[in-house]
């Protein structure tokens, strides 16, 4: 049901046309709506105003704003446009909407998933690197010594004529070294010391050929001599003839002839060429990344970094904060005159001036944009649509509000205003109250996920949300309409992880006391230390002290993470046991991964099928149910069920195959069914109807339940891994890790994980990380969500800016007490979180 007031005038209604000029109809009007949950919906949508799509998870606001309006301008535009885009349209598909109406042309800046290239960096997604190139051509300081002037190109590391011939412009090469090859000096060859091998390896392969050269492959590593180690490890390939047979336990082999391959040949060979993701991942394991020793990491020749403006080079601009690379170039800005410098200074001023409204001047132009969060990359394509100038356009904006500190969301609101200002409509799926209560126009769908969703509930001005009983956005909007809820007694720490002089980016001689056994929450601004601190220091030096694996070099700016043991001290790790660490990182790039699989649930599902009369009949095995092998699959897109469609002067995208229609398998694999359901029937369920179905089957209701009480009952089984956000992933790996029964003391780090969370859903996940902390293991989580922080045992609040201006511990100790610090920017949005008597 729709609640539209009657009588109340319409804030959002814009005025009249002038004199003249024909009236067009103010609102975008969709009527019947059916794509995904959406129960043929209608809904009126003003134009020239901020309109705000809330509801809980999976509750059909996303399908309303991108999935039907959205892709509907999509497609009118393919119409528009060439017979061969036109053509496109029935790949990709049309959205399911009787009509929509009054629609202006749109364009989506939705938090993407998928990583971008290595290449790819904060300059060249906002133009400012095009510019700062020209500067340097155009108005640098050449040495003396220079013939002529380069172009904009010899300035690019992603050119031929600009990169460094070393690391072809990457700034880093991959090399490997004893130290990665073999982590364990003390085992033997035959225990498996160089670990870089693959196991058939470790096995007669390399044993016993190195046995037959003369190598002592019963001693030590560490005790072989260094001519010994060297040739074993880096010898280039070289014809072997063992010289006399190798014996075994029962049998004699004949002499081998070939040739031997060392174990940097083989690294470094199987992490460039093979096309096994998983073979390339296990190489990159023991590869050690490190600057280029030419261009020492700034990716450039030399006689491009010879050339100078306001005294440094091009890289060393590149490398300041935004807010830093204002200050440097306004003097040129400022400069009387039309000469080139000043001209390219001033605008890339005014581009800078822009992306530091957004709160996002921490960052320095070349910062890789992998190390981005999809919320920073949403709002830095934002700043870019604010400087193009267009109007008559509705932008249809994905959680602008994601990785956002409250501090920071007055500034994206001014930016939001200006759009609106110029012209243009704003459809925003939000779940932040702040952003929510200055909309012109709320539309609330409901009244919960997936089936139980896909309903419009109200539509219209914010105000008259508060008569919806049925809206769970309602009693967090208007804090008086329902009970709050009243956090726990804080828990006492059970003892101290303690780190003491950490420098790393701007953490610089920081030291930080974590407590053990409760619920931490990390805050502070946007580039303030918080990731540095918790997923870079303190998760590298857990997994130092454990034995497992740093961070990922893609987790960071730079190389690998680790802990320079000079630099930091770390006490109290003797405490813990074990370390988890959930991420925003995609569960899968392809559409080939998805929840089912990513949990492990499908195993089980598949076993249930070759178990039926028809699988055994045909002599179906498990194997047959699975997408990821030959056999039971759909051949033409390989068990995707999608296929790649590549557009003109437009990003792919992925369409339905059109064999097998999405379902991923052959005809005859779908023949076999269980209690009358395929096995792609099971794919397409939600969590909550497949933990119905399923509830006999131990091994996957145990996983259902537990996906269920991180909220993530609404999810598809088979729902593609390029289709969740960064919350969804991370929740997704949260419930992998619940399902399993673990024991002693585990530390958990979490980054951000209410991002994509209604509040409602917030209050979810907490319960599941105060279940962790109750049952005495440590919860660490990097959060901006007041309403998390306010429910936490113990806050680490760092700052007070970002940048340079951050990297301090602003404040730390239980909420109330870090909500009365003065200098803290975090505690007068924690302080309105904790009423009286709490």
């Amino acid at each position: 049901m729709t609640h539209r007031p009657a009588t109340t005038p319409d804030p959002a209604r814009p005025p009249g046309p002038p004199p003249g000029v024909q009236a067009h109809d103010p609102y975008v009007r969709v009527r019947g709506a059916r794509e995904h949950n959406l129960r043929n919906v209608d809904a009126d949508l003003p134009r020239d105003a901020l309109v705000v799509f809330t509801g809980v998870s999976g509750s059909g606001k996303s399908s309303l704003a991108f999935g039907t309006v959205y892709a509907e301008a999509q497609r009118r535009y393919f119409e528009s446009v060439a017979p061969y885009a036109r053509r496109l349209i029935h790949q990709v598909g049309a959205p399911k909407v009787a009509a929509v109406s009054g629609l202006p042309p749109a364009v989506a800046l939705e938090q993407r998933r998928t990583a971008p290239t290595s290449r790819s960096s904060v300059g060249t997604v906002t133009t400012v690197s095009n510019l700062l190139r020209m500067l340097y051509s155009r108005a640098g300081d050449y040495p003396p010594q220079a013939t002529g002037r380069l172009d904009s190109d010899a300035f690019s590391p992603n050119t031929a004529a600009g990169a460094c011939p070393e690391c072809h412009g990457l700034g880093t090469v991959h090399r490997v070294t004893e130290e990665s090859l073999v982590p364990d000096p003390d085992l033997t060859i035959r225990q498996g010391a160089i670990a870089a091998w693959p196991g058939a390896w470790q096995g007669k392969n390399l044993r016993d050929i190195l046995d037959a050269l003369g190598y002592d492959i019963d001693r030590p590593w560490r005790e072989l001599p260094a001519e010994q180690r060297e040739w074993i490890l880096f010898t280039d390939e070289q014809p072997v003839v063992t010289v006399h047979p190798v014996r075994d336990a029962d049998r004699i082999q004949r002499p081998y002839q070939g040739t031997y391959s060392s174990a940097r040949r083989y690294v470094l060979r199987t992490f460039a060429e093979s096309r096994s993701a998983t073979l390339r991942a296990r190489a990159e394991r023991f590869l050690v990344s490190a600057a280029c020793p030419t261009c020492h990491g700034r990716r450039l020749r030399p006689e491009a970094l010879e050339v100078t403006f306001a005294g440094r080079s091009i890289a060393e601009l590149a490398a300041l904060p935004l807010a830093e690379l204002a200050r440097v170039l306004r003097p040129t800005a400022d400069a009387p005159g039309d000469h080139a410098a000043a001209t390219l200074a001033r605008d890339l001023v005014a581009r800078i001036d822009v992306l530091t409204e957004l709160g996002l001047g921490y960052l320095a132009t070349d910062r890789p944009t992998p190390t981005l969060s999809p919320g920073e990359l949403q709002r830095l394509r934002l700043a870019t649509q604010l400087r193009s100038g267009l109007f008559g356009v509705v932008y249809v904006l994905d959680e602008p509000s994601a990785g956002l500190h409250p501090a920071d969301t007055a500034a994206l609101l001014t930016v939001l205003d200006r759009l609106k200002a110029a012209g243009n409509s704003l459809f925003v799926v939000e779940h932040d109250m702040d952003l929510v209560r200055r909309a012109d126009w709320i539309v609330d769908v409901g009244p919960a996920a997936g089936e139980h969703g896909g309903q419009v509930l109200y539509c219209g001005p914010v105000a008259g949300l508060a008569g919806v009983p049925d809206s769970a956005t309602r009693r967090f909007l208007f804090p008086d309409a329902g009970p709050g809820t009243v956090p726990a007694a804080p828990r006492e720490p059970t003892g101290w992880l303690r780190l003491r002089g950490v420098t790393r980016h701007n953490l610089r001689g920081l030291d930080a006391d974590v407590p053990l056994g409760v619920l931490t929450a990390v805050t502070g601004v946007s580039g303030s230390g918080k990731s540095t601190l918790v997923g870079q220091v303190l998760a590298g030096a857990l997994a130092a002290h454990l034995g497992t694996p740093a961070p990922a070099p893609e987790d960071e700016e730079g190389p690998a993470a680790t802990v320079d043991g000079a630099a930091v001290t770390a006490e109290g790790l003797e405490a813990v046991d074990r370390l988890v660490r959930v991420d925003q990182k995609p569960i899968g790039r392809t559409p080939r991964s998805n929840l089912a699989t990513y949990t492990g649930l499908f195993d089980a599902v598949r076993k249930v099928f070759a178990a039926t009369e028809q699988a055994r009949a045909r002599g179906y095995g498990a194997g047959r149910f699975s997408f990821n092998v030959p056999g039971g699959r759909c051949e033409n897109c390989q068990g995707e069920g999608f296929i790649a469609v590549e557009l003109l002067f437009l990003p792919g995208t992925y369409a339905p195959c059109p064999q097998c229609h999405g379902t991923r398998y052959a005809p005859e694999t779908l023949e076999v069914t269980y209690r009358g359901a395929t096995v792609a029937d099971v794919l397409r369920m939600t969590v909550e109807t497949a933990s119905e179905f399923l509830a006999d089957v131990p091994a996957a209701a145990r996983a259902l339940r537990t996906l269920r009480e991180v909220g993530l009952g609404y999810l598809r089984l088979g729902q593609p891994a390029t289709e969740l956000s960064g919350g969804e992933a991370q929740r997704i790996k949260l419930a992998a890790e619940l399902q399993r029964a673990h024991r002693g003391h585990t530390v958990y780090l979490l980054d951000e994980p209410t991002t994509g969370l209604h509040p409602a859903d917030t209050e979810v996940l907490l319960r599941q990380l105060r279940r962790l902390a109750d049952s005495g293991n440590t919860v660490v989580v990097v959060e901006h969500d007041m309403d998390v922080v306010a429910a936490a045992d113990w806050v680490i609040d760092l700052g007070p800016g970002g940048g340079d201006a951050g990297g301090r511990i602003v404040a730390a100790g239980p909420p109330r007490r870090v909500a009365r610090v003065s200098g803290s920017r975090t505690a007068p949005y924690l302080a309105a979180r904790l009423r009286p008597g709490e």
